[in-house]
């Protein structure tokens, strides 16, 4: 049966690769990856800074003809080459509908697309409507970091789309990423395919997502209450004065205060 949703599966062709004791190869989740089927409407991908989310999420990006720093497919500023090779190695299965429209949301380089946006905008002799236009008319510049990111998500994301995003909670209050949430399931219901890298508790509660944890012994799918982000975050909820006094006790101080009290 031929898919409809926009990306049905990515595949590793490990048969290619000519080491795995080389980056990004050697990360533990690339080393043991075979596949990942994503959900139709909202996928999340989580796990501990380094365990390679945010590496395949930027390379199934490229591998859909996304600009590596983020943006829409129209975008191809570049600040500095960082990204890996991992996307030449990718086989992504697409689905026999095409989104209509779609952006690679990086939290880290967000801003140098604001840039962009600004110099494109500043070209002389440009027939083209401005293209903050898009983005609800204001610079980005002109807000915070977490207005102008849902500026981003109100304006910009529509139906019928594809949208990948590395971290969007990095910007965003615990209410702010209530009202994400409900943006995210407004267009997922309208036909729109989110694959997100996150550490947020709060975003990977979307109901009936699919979670994939990326962890040293691989990438498995989990339920949302198996990730160590809910269990830390309920743990530290249900009695929010034990956890900080056990990580400052005694056993935790630095080794030169431990040296100089046996002085």
């Amino acid at each position: 049966m031929i898919s409809s949703q926009y990306i049905s599966r990515i595949v590793l062709q490990r048969d290619k690769v000519e080491s795995f004791e080389e980056y990004p190869f050697s990360l533990p989740s690339v080393r043991a990856l075979d596949y990942i089927e994503p959900h139709p409407k909202v996928t999340f991908f989580v796990g501990e800074n380094g365990s390679g989310k945010s590496t395949l999420l930027e390379a199934i990006a490229i591998s859909m003809g996304f600009n590596p720093e983020g943006g829409t497919k129209n975008f191809r500023f570049g600040t500095r080459a960082s990204h890996s090779i991992l996307h030449e190695y990718l086989l992504i299965a697409k689905g026999y509908k095409r989104p209509r429209r779609g952006f690679f949301l990086r939290a880290e380089s967000f801003f140098n697309m604001a840039t962009e946006i600004e110099h494109l905008d500043a070209e002389p002799d440009d027939p083209s409507p401005p293209v903050i236009g898009y983005y609800g008319g204001q610079s980005l510049y002109e807000q915070s970091h977490g207005e102008s990111f849902m500026t981003l998500l109100m304006k910009r994301f529509g139906d019928n789309g594809l949208y990948l995003l590395d971290e969007p909670e990095a910007a965003l209050s615990p209410q702010r990423q209530l009202e994400a949430l409900a943006r995210i399931h407004d267009l997922a219901s309208a036909k729109s395919q989110f694959i997100i890298a996150t550490h947020s508790p709060i975003l990977m509660a979307y109901p009936d997502a699919w979670i994939y944890q990326f962890t040293k012994d691989g990438v498995s799918k989990v339920a949302y209450q198996d990730t160590e982000h809910y269990q830390v975050t309920r743990s530290f909820l249900m009695n929010p004065e034990r956890m900080p006094k056990e990580l400052m006790n005694n056993e935790r101080q630095p080794s030169s205060v431990k040296n100089n009290n046996r002085e």
